[in-house]
Order: C-alpha cells, then sequence, then structure tokens
C-alpha cells in the first residue's frame, strides 16, 4: 500500500490484516506494482505538489524534479533498493507482460515513459494526451491503455514498438482501464461522469456505457474477478465498492467501504477485495461471499495504491 502524504509503503499480511512493515520512499507515492517474480515493488514517486481538480497551479510551490521516479523495493530487504529516472511527474506504471519493461504517466509533460526494466535506462517516450493518469497493459500483453484526464480520452500503444497507434473519445476524466482476462474488452471509468465506458479492447472502441447511480458515485479504481465474470469499481466520494456483471455490463451489488476509496485489487481466488480510502488512513477488507467488509487495516498518510504479491 502507497501512502501518499507520509511517503512510505505500507506492508500488509492479508492473513492476519496486519501491518509487518513501513518502508519509507520518498515524495508522494502513488502508483504500484510487483514484478512478475514477485521479488520486487515498483513505486511511482512524484516532487510535483499535490493539485486536485481546480487548484490554482500558479499558487503551488515548484515541482522537486530530483524527486521524481520509480523507486524500486526489494522484497527480500524489505526496503528501496533504487530509485529509476522516469520523466516528470510519474503518476502511475504497468509492466509489460514479462516484467521487462516499465510504463509510466508523467502527468504534467502528457508523456507516457518507457523504461527498462533491468537496466533501469528510459528507452522510450509516448506523447499522449493532457493529465494522462491511467495505464494498463493488456493480459495478452499486445497494448497498452493510457487515460488522458484532460481530453476524456484514451490512448493506444502498441507495447512492443512503443508507438502511438490509435485514440477513442470516454467519458470526463477517466482514471483507470481494466481488461478482461482474454484482453477482449477494456472498461474504462468516467470519475466525472459517474459512468464505465466498455471497450472492444481489439477494435479499440466504445460499444456500451454503463451508467451508475447514486450519490456522489464517481467511479475511479477497477480490478477484473481471476474468472472474468465480475469487475469491482471504487466510488470515491460515493464510499462504495460496486460489482459489475461483465457478462451483462450491469451492477449486481454493492457496500460501503469507507471514505473515497481508490486502489483496488483482488486476492488471486477472486474471494476478497482490498480498497486504499485515502481520508481514513486505512484498507478495508471485503469478503465477496457475504458482500460484506470483515475488517479494516491502518497504514500510513493518504493511501493511494495497492498491489497484492502473487
Amino acid at each position: 500500500m502507497t501512502n501518499e502524504s507520509s511517503g512510505d509503503l505500507s506492508v500488509i499480511d492479508v492473513a492476519s490484516q496486519k501491518v509487518i512493515a513501513t518502508i519509507p520512499l520518498g515524495k508522494r507515492p502513488r502508483g504500484v506494482q510487483i514484478s512478475p517474480d514477485g521479488s520486487r515493488v515498483y513505486v511511482a514517486l512524484s516532487g510535483s505538489p499535490i493539485a486536485g481538480p481546480g487548484v490554482d497551479e500558479s499558487k503551488l510551490p515548484p515541482p522537486d524534479s530530483t524527486a521524481d521516479g520509480i523507486g524500486v523495493v526489494d522484497i527480500s530487504l524489505g526496503k528501496l533498493v533504487k530509485v529509476l529516472t522516469s520523466g516528470p511527474d510519474p503518476e502511475k506504471l504497468a509492466l509489460s507482460k514479462d516484467g521487462k519493461q516499465i510504463f509510466v504517466t508523467n502527468e504534467d509533460t502528457a508523456t507516457t515513459s518507457v523504461i527498462d526494466a533491468d537496466q533501469g535506462t528510459m528507452i522510450g517516450t509516448v506523447k499522449v494526451g493532457g493529465e494522462p493518469e491511467g495505464v494498463d497493459v493488456s493480459p495478452d500483453g499486445k497494448f497498452v491503455y493510457v487515460t488522458s484526464e484532460e481530453d476524456g480520452a484514451v490512448f493506444v500503444i502498441d507495447a512492443v514498438s512503443r508507438t502511438l497507434l490509435t485514440k477513442f473519445a470516454v467519458g470526463p476524466r477517466p482514471r483507470s482501464t481494466a481488461f478482461l482476462p482474454d484482453s477482449t474488452r477494456a472498461y474504462v471509468p468516467s470519475e466525472n461522469g459517474s459512468s464505465i465506458s466498455v471497450v472492444d479492447a481489439k477494435k479499440h472502441k466504445v460499444i456500451a456505457t454503463i451508467k451508475l447511480t447514486g450519490e456522489l458515485i464517481r467511479p475511479m479504481g477497477e480490478v477484473v474477478s481471476p474468472d472474468g465474470t465480475v469487475l469491482y469499481v471504487t466510488a470515491g466520494r460515493g464510499k462504495m465498492l460496486i460489482a459489475i456483471d461483465t457478462r451483462t455490463n450491469k451492477p449486481v451489488w454493492s457496500v460501503e467501504v469507507g471514505p473515497r476509496p481508490w486502489g483496488v485489487a483482488i486476492s488471486a481466488d477472486g474471494k476478497t477485495v482490498y480498497t486504499a480510502n485515502g481520508p481514513s488512513n486505512d484498507v478495508s477488507v471485503i469478503d465477496v461471499a457475504s458482500r460484506a467488509v470483515t475488517g479494516r487495516v491502518a497504514v500510513g498518510d493518504k493511501p493511494w495504491g495497492i498491489a497484492l504479491r502473487p
């Protein structure tokens, strides 16, 4: 669990639901991924000041570019071992299928950087839309979807050639992407549109829109169940985790998990979902069978991203 304001990583034992370590990282850790072999944790670190929607950025302190990079945590050592050059203001990251490349969204420069994970060097930069945030690789390893909050669009990158293929419009302020395990479909939440775009991930085309209802429902983070039948969506200010049947594209149940849930992850067996609740500084544990919150784990200040070790 990355904690944006306290600048550290909370390591949680899922069996006991307790924090077993806290690892200092640096400024504003947000996006987080674990290497396929489970030996390393990659974290996006940013020296840019926090600036939400509507903030006058001219009144903010200047960015600290020396703090930007992708932190590498050695899990066996339990500490940050190096920081990779990433481009300015990295927000989220995704790994190629083989774990050898890291795709990073650079919010301040409207680019996606590509890093060689082993060499620790940048090997490419792709121009995308304004304020890119979400970056996700399709399970088949062919495509990288980057969401642009400013453009209300998804930019599609060829994961092998590292070139821009196309882009397509979605709802306002898209935050992330989740793919079905077979890579045929993708789901893109629109925070400001209270909706989710259903995308043909082969043709890169929106084929349906799921409209969400309820007070302050602002879809942000997503994860698909291992069998591909359920999409779980965090509702931001709406405080909910929403389960959507991917066969019908309809919400089937929801549960209140905490204030402004953002990051979300699911266990390998699909039985447990975890959400990061920023304002309350904790993680909710949701049992899928009972559709209930069965525990909450206190972590650092403003938890943001969450990843489960394989």
